[in-house]
């Protein structure tokens, strides 16, 4: 009712009544049923899909009249798929309390034999409700434990007469002599067995059952035998794919809110193209390196091409999600499904991390050392720096000192070391791995190194005077800053550390801002169209 041109009264009336699902078989009568496909039919001429009709959506109040609730996801001026759908559904719903044969009966009796034959194709899982999914494969389940037990039973009935038989022959004589009689008759060996296979098989014949949509359709083709009854095809929007358009909005939306503010055409009128190239080979060759520092911690065979890819895809994944955590779970996602079990995926993809993180450390080290820090101070530790150390040092010792605390600890961390320590004693034994795996995230370093140098060297007009040293050290920094930041790939703490870093060991502001912008385009933004490709590619071939 209006109540005015701002407000609307919607009154419900409350009618009472029972489910179909809390009513008792007896209950469920043949008018309860006609009743039932009244309403299905009042609501199919005027073109409306209920989409659930499941048992608590059929309300019987107390005057035994039928009332189709929740339809909440029903649809108006549906097509005809929707409302077939809302056939075999409800024939499956009914079937499941009064059989397939009252069901059909039912259906036949209102709507006609046309418009139940024509829902034939819809019966199949992926067209019922989740409840009803839910139940006909709890009946699966029962059926094939009683199909079972008759075969078990089937066959303890064979080996006992066997036995009896055995019995009753050991006690006659012999007419070849006591030799033969220690020797078993081939002939009646096989006998036997095809006899033991045919009882089992016998068996499992009469204890098998029909499913509920089997018996439908046979109840369906008994009253029209030319009913098509080739499933239609059907897909539900699966998760994957959710995530994956969602995944995509927002790589996009990072994308430019990063690009909205910068002017292109200063930058591209400025910058050399040679090294620009350069630097777009490099950060190409990075996945190469990426795959190599995966499948030397891999002793199983797992093609190369196909390991690129997937490094091609974490492109992709890594804008969705924080770098720590986007590449670990697709490389152990593509391990999996090329054949390396779940635990091993996990170790192989564990110990490359933890290897890459030493061999981060000791590079960041060494770096450091060769660029000195004469002429950068700034990067030199600060009292900041230091009073943190000494915090995560306190720490240390007051989590190792208290019981509960240092247990909890070791069990983690057990936990961690009981899979990748044995994976990487696996990988010891073969050297040539040992060697591919720490080339690989060596070469991959190198890559991004000299690729942040070519960047730098595209704007700096031929004056830029920086060593390689000292941009591997702002590289090193700014890539574990941003492993650790919580932003898609490290968007944001990336880009400010590896500015701020060009800056501290000697490179202009204008230079540095478009080198790293360039760095961030070619190895974070320009590779999601090919790593989204590649997910996909790969995802249609069950590889992730």
């Amino acid at each position: 009712s209006e109540l005015g041109p701002d407000a609307v009264m919607l009154v419900y009336e409350h009618s009472g009544g029972r489910t179909l699902d809390s009513l008792p078989d007896e209950e469920i009568t043949d008018a309860l049923l006609h009743d039932t496909w009244r309403q299905v039919r009042a609501l199919q001429s005027r073109r409306i899909a209920h989409r659930r009709l499941v048992g608590d959506a059929i309300l019987v109040d107390r005057s035994g009249t039928v009332i189709l609730t929740d339809l909440r996801v029903g649809e108006i001026a549906a097509g005809e798929v929707l409302l077939r759908m809302d056939v075999a559904q409800l024939l499956v719903t009914l079937g499941l309390r009064v059989g397939a044969d009252r069901a059909v009966a039912s259906a036949l009796g209102v709507l006609g034999p046309d418009a139940v034959a024509d829902c034939l194709p819809m019966l199949q899982p992926i067209a019922l409700s989740r409840s009803t999914r839910a139940t006909l494969r709890r009946l699966a389940r029962e059926r094939a434990e009683r199909e079972r037990e008759a075969v078990l039973e089937a066959s303890r009935q064979a080996k006992l007469l066997r036995a009896e038989q055995a019995a009753d022959l050991s006690g006659e004589p012999s007419a070849a002599g006591p030799a033969a009689a220690g020797k078993p008759d081939k002939k009646a060996v096989r006998a036997e067995q095809r006899a033991e296979k045919r009882a089992l098989d016998e068996a499992l014949e009469e204890a098998r059952e029909e499913d509920m949509l089997t018996q439908i359709r046979h109840e369906v083709l008994r009253i029209r035998p030319q009913a098509p009854v080739e499933p239609v095809r059907l897909e539900r929007v699966r998760p994957r794919t959710l995530i994956s358009f969602i995944a995509g909005a927002i790589g996009g939306y990072f994308l430019l809110t990063q690009l909205t503010h910068i002017e292109f055409g200063p930058l591209i009128a400025n910058a050399e193209w040679g090294w620009v190239a350069a630097a777009a080979l490099f950060s190409a060759a990075s996945y190469f390196a990426a795959a190599l520092a995966l499948l030397g911690f891999v002793p199983e065979r797992v093609p190369f091409v196909r390991t690129v890819a997937a490094q091609v895809a974490g492109s992709f994944v890594k804008i969705v999600a924080p770098a720590a955590v986007g590449g670990v779970a697709l490389n152990t996602r593509f391990l999996q499904r090329a054949g390396v079990r779940p635990g091993l995926a996990v170790a192989s993809v564990g110990a490359s991390q933890l290897f890459g993180l030493g061999c981060h450390i000791l590079m960041l080290l060494a770096f450091g050392y060769l660029t000195g820090t004469e002429k950068t101070p700034s990067l030199s530790p600060s009292r900041t720096v230091i009073a943190g150390l000494l915090t995560v040092a306190v720490l240390v010792l007051v989590v190792t000192s208290v019981p509960f605390l240092r247990k909890f600890l070791f069990t983690r961390v057990r936990s961690l070391f009981a899979g990748v320590v044995p994976r990487m004693l696996d990988v010891l034994q073969r050297p040539q791995k040992l060697v591919t795996g720490i080339g690989g995230m060596l070469l991959l370093t190198a890559c991004f190194v000299l690729c942040l140098y070519a960047s730098v060297h595209a704007f700096g007009d031929g004056t830029t005077s920086i060593s390689l040293a000292g941009v591997a050290v702002v590289f090193l920094a700014g890539n574990a800053l941003g492993s650790a930041a919580p932003t898609p790939g490290g968007v944001g703490a990336v880009e400010a550390t590896l500015t701020v870093g060009l800056i501290a060991v000697g490179l202009p502001s204008e230079v540095a801002a478009p080198a790293v912008l360039l760095f961030r385009l070619l190895t974070l933004w320009l590779p999601v169209l090919p790593g989204w490709l590649a997910f996909n590619h790969l995802t249609r071939k069950e590889a992730l």
